[in-house]
């Protein structure tokens, strides 16, 4: 009969590359799961060097550093369990390591290796075979690593080598309903294998990807006992066996999840990267009212510059509204017209027959805007945020080196509809986007009069189109078959298609979806398909 004893669940955010300073948080973070009473401190899928490390994979002293960084945890005053990168063989796998007072007990290699949306493990790992079964006080753990859990065969074979209670390390990205599919897959994973499963799952920003945590335990009937903080470092401590209810934080409502991931994968790309601050065009617009609550929900109003570059064709509300927002925010704000930077643009252009008008005049005054805002970012060191939205970036309603310059679009995988919504949530917490922002009709301002849908289908119509054929594949007809009108759906899959050089172009931002217009859709920018098929 074994006895009662505890383990924790380390949710940790590792910094990618960072194998020294990784290592020292492991170690602080075991010495925080002893103080709280367990036997075993388990860490994310590749904690030691971050995930993905992509070709950090391949550089020749990574072997070295990482032997090196596991010499440091010979001082963790508990048994851990972790994730790094290791050649066995002169093949290089993704490990689970078991190590006590610097003696590696046990190691087990991933087995199933993720290829497909964000995922290109095959380029770097070979493929484990062996399960991997560890003792404790009576209890046969097993270990298994992120998409292991998601397919049937290492589970069993775990099961197969005698053990009682799955660990599994993660580093499992973020997208909406993600835990949700998630806790299915392990609840079915636990009917299957009548053991309980112990999942702990990384969190943190890194690049375009966000890992929200939500580290869980089910139990050997299937059901959800504990469960993590979201999109937050926490140790979840676990009784073993687990055999009744134990911590369990709800999980956020849809929008609060949504903005939760946005303000983190800000926080954790401005400061990986030791920006001070960032600074983004505040246009009286909706999309950069959003931007800059997030911003200042991530890194607080000091570390927020805010800037509204007024034209002819801005109106007076405009200004008014950003300046307001700016105020409530307590952001730094300036007004820097371009009237006169715009003007002399077109001084030097006039020798052209005809001067600049039309789509050049307009591009001209974003250009003029994006010039001045990589101005203020080389002057004070400021990440510039961009704020264009999925709707605006999937059919180019965007200019290259205009609205489209900076270093990171917060808004690059939330479609249009989904701002005003999440503009909504946050004026819930507290008032913060004026309320004319979100009534009034989108426009770029760039034109007398001009709106969106002058160019663009209503919202509503133009995000469905957009979510059937970049997230769910499918084609011209398929979406014209569920009810949309055939001209309208055609001229949008024209403009998603010819329009890929851009986002090739385009700063990266937070995937929120399964399909992003990042790593997940590989498109050519020369081609001849046609979006009928």
């Amino acid at each position: 009969m074994s006895q009662p004893w505890s383990l924790a669940l380390v949710q940790m955010d590792a910094l990618v590359g960072d194998i020294e300073g990784n290592a020292a948080k492991i170690l602080a973070m075991s010495r925080e799961a002893a103080a709280a009473g367990a036997d075993i401190a388990v860490f994310p899928e590749l904690a030691l060097i971050g995930y993905p490390p992509e070709d950090l994979l391949l550089r020749p002293s990574l072997e070295g550093r990482i032997q090196a960084a596991l010499a440091l945890l010979a001082a963790a005053p508990i048994k851990l369990i972790l994730g790094y990168p290791g050649r066995r063989q002169e093949r290089l796998y993704n490990l689970a390591g078991v190590w006590e007072a610097g003696v590696c007990l046990a190691e087990y290699r991933k087995a199933c290796l993720p290829n497909y949306q964000v995922f290109d493990e095959r380029r770097y790992f070979s493929a484990g075979s062996e399960p991997c079964v560890i003792e404790h006080r009576g209890q046969r753990l097993g270990l298994l690593i992120c998409e292991d859990v998601w397919h049937t065969q290492p589970v069993q074979a775990s099961v197969a080598a005698g053990a009682e209670v799955l660990v599994c390390l993660n580093a499992s990205p973020y997208h909406r309903g993600k835990q949700a599919q998630r806790e299915r897959i392990l609840k079915q994973r636990s009917q299957e294998s009548g053991c309980s499963l112990l999942y702990v799952n990384m969190v943190g920003g890194q690049d375009e990807l966000v890992f929200d945590g939500a580290s869980c335990v089910i139990d050997a009937d299937a059901r959800l006992v504990a469960r993590a903080t979201q999109f937050r470092e926490q140790l979840l401590l676990v009784d073993v066996p687990v055999d009744r209810p134990q911590a369990c934080a709800e999980l956020l409502d849809p929008l609060a999840e949504v903005y939760a991931a946005l303000v983190l994968a800000v926080r954790d790309y401005v400061d990986k990267n030791a920006f001070p601050g960032v600074v983004l065009g505040l246009s009286g617009g909706i999309d950069s009212a959003l931007t800059l609550a997030i911003a200042v929900d991530a890194l607080g109003p000091e570390r927020v510059r805010a800037v509204m570059m007024p034209y002819h064709y801005t109106a007076a509300i405009s200004c008014e509204d950003a300046e307001q927002q700016a105020r409530t925010l307590g952001v730094t704000y300036h007004s820097y017209p371009i009237i006169d930077v715009v003007q002399a643009l077109q001084r030097v252009l006039q020798a052209e027959q005809p001067g600049p008008s039309g789509p050049t005049l307009e591009n001209l005054q974003a250009r003029a805007r994006g010039t001045l805002l990589m101005a203020l970012s080389n002057q004070h060191g400021s990440l510039v945020l961009t704020t264009g939205n999925k709707s605006e970036m999937s059919v180019g309603y965007a200019t290259l080196y205009g609205d489209m310059a900076g270093g990171f679009d917060v808004l690059k995988d939330v479609p249009k509809t989904l701002v005003f919504a999440l503009a909504r949530h946050r004026n819930q917490r507290s008032p913060v986007i004026p309320q004319r922002v979100i009534d009034r009709p989108p426009s770029a301002e760039l034109a007398p009069d001009q709106k969106d849908q002058d160019s663009l289908p209503p919202y509503d119509i133009l995000d469905e189109i957009l979510r059937l054929y970049i997230e769910e594949d499918a084609s011209a007809e398929a979406i014209i078959a569920t009810g949309f009108e055939r001209a309208c759906v055609y001229e949008v899959l024209r403009k998603v298609d010819r329009n890929e050089y851009k986002r090739r172009q385009a700063a990266i931002g937070p995937r929120l979806s399964e399909r992003g217009l990042g790593k997940d859709r590989r498109y050519p920018i020369t081609q001849a398909w046609r979006p009928g098929d």
